[in-house]
């Protein structure tokens, strides 16, 4: 049914139909343009008079490669691919490989199973994308199943994190506790939970980057704040003799900006009473001896305002504070905790802001204090329990334990389920954490030593082009997909919206895998994101039936329709049946008020 070529237009083949017929069971097929070179092509439209394909790929010694180097000509003989050329096509037919994932039989090809190559798949950042009851989760799910359901090729050094936002994963998932080599851990946020682990974050992990994510830092002028918090910090965990003078330089500047401030007399004194009523030492505070000839008066005295308005004795105050300034107290590297609580952090909040001087400036004052709120009520809520870590770990110990299971075995997969906190900490933990795993992973001497996945659901929730790169300078998102991969930290964004997630995070993704789509904007950038699809491929999309994927991207040879097996167990991810919650044993009741 192929005659000769009518035209040739950038990747669009016009073919003559011979046969007059409109074959539709043949779009989506491969055809093989073959003379000197062997061109592949996918039909995408049949009429009575053409058949249009577009270009793919061509077999070069036998092994097919994506992209063209080469055109038919008009002499080229012209065939649907076989056998042996569908498998180079959707991948290998052995389900248990150390190359190659299966992940469901083809749409088009009848029989045949899809395979990505796996070190093209999980070496390079990825997206499933696909609508509300698409089937994503279940794709996920069956994906880490094929994984860790092997018995040959076990993945045993795998390291994968999955956030789940709404726990839809744990039944998914714990089965693969049941294979022999391979676990799955569970780290939720629900406290009440005895069976699974509660997330904890050691709060002397966080860095001010982490800390203005965690308080919700909105404009760059805080990050002065956070920065000095945390190096004094130090002053509130270690024993009082050996942080004295610091802390004596510390509070007899602050209260010497206030007292030279320039304010009312009865604001100044109700200042320095609030400040020195917080934070104090044996040696400045309230009830300090000031002593001059003939007597002696205390701190507070001299604060005393007379009948006129004025402090008579502040030059007093102002020369007992000066003794205890001195310019050689500074803060030196190594001057830094081992270990701290929230509480801790928010007394060197406090001692923070007081040192600043932003006392005498009340727009200040309000853009910093709102950090001190905020901490106070996250370490007094229920989420400081997140942070109540006793021991001291290192980064690198905490990460290798997390991988390992109760009994003491190699976990494969950790699943964070995030169902128990509001979108915003949920939010807030993600980032954490991805800052925490690249991190570590850029801190090894062997690059990528440490290979890590980290897989976000509903990842247009978190993935965005927020206020961050304002803030400390960067989203840590965009930052793993522009850095991550060379490191070994990968990201797998799963989305119902890619047209909401970071433009920059989803630009760099190597591997899509698409489920049923309708909003325009999706459809737009899924089109826009190859040249390889056709256009006819992408209005596909909006009719798949659930659990069906277009698969594609380097992983994978050519873009293939994928039907994904339905995963065994499935996760929690099934819509709400109305209909069998408002019928439920509605007749009995009816019959009953009736008798009534």
């Amino acid at each position: 049914m192929f005659g000769s070529i009518k035209s040739v237009t950038d990747d669009i083949i016009i073919l003559e139909n011979a046969s007059g017929k409109v074959e539709t069971t043949l779009i989506g097929v491969h055809i093989v343009f073959e003379e000197k070179y062997k061109i592949v092509c996918e039909i995408t439209a049949i009429s009575r008079d053409s058949i249009e394909c577009i270009m793919v790929g061509e077999f070069i010694d036998n092994i097919f490669s994506s992209g063209l180097i080469h055109k038919p000509t008009h002499t080229s003989k012209v065939r649907i691919v076989n056998r042996e050329e569908v498998i180079s096509l959707v991948g290998s037919q052995n389900i248990d490989t150390p190359t190659d994932l299966y992940l469901g039989k083809s749409l088009i090809y009848d029989g045949f199973n899809v395979s990505a190559n796996i070190d093209n798949l999980f070496s390079n950042h990825f997206a499933i994308i696909g609508n509300t009851g698409s089937g994503k989760s279940c794709s996920v799910a069956r994906i880490f199943q094929n994984l860790f359901y092997r018995k040959e090729n076990i993945p045993y050094n795998a390291n994968i994190v999955l956030f789940d936002v709404y726990g839809e994963y744990h039944n998914a998932l714990d089965r693969i506790n049941q294979t022999k080599y391979c676990r799955c851990k569970n780290i939720t946020t629900d406290i009440k939970n005895i069976r699974d682990d509660v997330v904890k974050i050691p709060p002397y992990y966080l860095e001010a980057d982490d800390i203005a994510l965690l308080l919700n830092a909105d404009t760059p002028a805080q990050m002065p704040l956070i920065e000095k918090a945390l190096k004094y910090v130090y002053l509130f965990t270690e024993e009082e003799d050996k942080v004295l003078d610091f802390k004596n330089n510390i509070i007899a500047k602050a209260i010497l900006d206030i007292l030279t401030g320039g304010k009312a007399s009865t604001q100044i004194r109700d200042q320095v009473t609030a400040v020195l009523s917080t934070f104090y030492t044996k040696d400045i505070n309230l009830e300090s001896k000031i002593v001059q000839p003939g007597y002696v008066r205390t701190l507070r005295q001299c604060l005393n305002v007379d009948q006129t308005g004025k402090i008579n004795t502040i030059q007093l105050v102002i020369e007992f504070l000066e003794n205890y300034i001195s310019e050689e107290n500074v803060f030196d590297r190594n001057m830094k905790p081992t270990k701290y609580t929230l509480r801790d952090l928010y007394n060197a909040f406090e001692f923070a802001l007081i040192s600043e001087g932003v006392l005498k400036s009340d727009k200040v004052y309000d853009i910093n204090n709102i950090l001190k709120v905020r901490l106070d009520s996250i370490a007094n809520g229920d989420y400081g329990y997140y942070f109540e870590v006793d021991e001291y770990i290192t980064k690198e110990d905490y990460i290798k334990k997390m991988f390992t299971s109760a009994k003491g075995e190699k976990t494969q997969i950790v699943n964070f389920n995030l169902n128990y906190v509001d979108e915003r900490f949920a939010k807030t933990l993600t980032k954490i954490y991805s800052k925490l795993f690249f991190d570590y992973a850029i801190s090894l001497e062997s690059r990528g030593g440490y290979p890590l996945q980290l897989m976000l659901e509903e990842a247009h929730r978190y993935v965005q082009n927020d206020n961050d790169i304002n803030v400390i300078g960067y989203n840590i998102f965009d930052r793993i997909t522009k850095e991550g991969r060379k490191y070994g930290v990968v990201l797998g964004l799963i989305t119902q919206r890619p047209s909401e997630l970071s433009n920059t995070a989803l630009s760099q993704c190597s591997n899509y895998l698409v489920l049923r789509m309708f909003h325009p904007e999706d459809l737009k950038i899924i089109k826009s994101i190859t040249h390889s699809i056709a256009a006819s491929d992408v209005e596909k999309l909006k009719t798949l039936r659930p659990g069906v994927a277009l698969c594609f991207g380097n992983a994978f040879n050519i873009p293939v329709f994928t039907k994904i097996d339905k995963p065994d167990p499935t996760p929690n991810s099934s819509n709400a049946h109305i209909g069998t919650q408002w019928f439920r044993k509605a007749e009995s009741k009816i019959k009953d008020i009736n008798q009534n």
